[in-house]
Parts: C-alpha cells; structure tokens; sequence
C-alpha cells in the first residue's frame, strides 16, 4: 500500500475537523486544519509531528464538542443518544488516524527513525 493511501485516514479527519469549524464560523481553524492536510507533502520530521499534533488536538475538540452538545441536549429534554456515538465515532476515528504515522513506509516518508 502506497504513502497516499497510508496518509486518508489522517486527511479525512482533518477535512472533517475543518468542516466542524467551518460551520462554526472560524476561518482561521479551517485554514489550519487545510494546511496540516497539505503539511503532509512535506517529508520533514517536523511536519509529520505538526500534522500528529494537529489530529491530537481534533480528538480533544470532538470530545470538548460531544460534552457541551450532550449537556446542553440533556439540560433541554431533548434526545442526545445518537448524536453523542456519532461525535465519540468522530473522536475514535481522528484517534485511530493517528495510527498510520507509525507505518514504516509513513516513516521513511517523513525520513523518522
């Protein structure tokens, strides 16, 4: 399997992380979260650990996000049962991303030990 196909995983959690902040309103989040996607062309150390520490902090976003839905939903009465395993989904996902930079070939991509 190909670095590209190794790397999805970490892409689609960064593009869903920037439609999250773009239907939030913050642009700069969503410039953020396109340039960890294209930081991943970069075959430096440095850029393999900025594009991990970017999905690091979508994985504390999904959850910051699931809390504050999961209570406002639970204070109104109203049904929060999907809507929380869709975001801890989310969470394990961008999680589980994190996964493909322990690949060799990913390595040697990023020219890691």
């Amino acid at each position: 399997m190909g670095i590209a196909l190794r790397l999805v995983p970490a892409v689609l959690a960064l593009l869903v992380l920037g439609a999250h902040f773009l239907r939030a309103g913050n642009l700069a989040l969503v410039a953020a979260t396109l340039g960890g996607v294209s930081i991943l062309f970069v075959g430096r150390p440095w850029a393999a650990r900025t594009v991990q520490g970017a999905l690091l902090l979508g994985v504390l976003e999904w959850v910051r996000t699931l809390a504050l839905l999961a209570g406002e939903r639970r204070a109104a009465g109203a049904p929060y049962l999907r809507m929380t395993l869709i975001l801890a989904g989310v969470a394990i996902l961008t999680a589980l991303s994190l996964l493909a930079f322990r690949s060799p070939k990913v390595k040697e991509h990023f020219r890691q030990p």
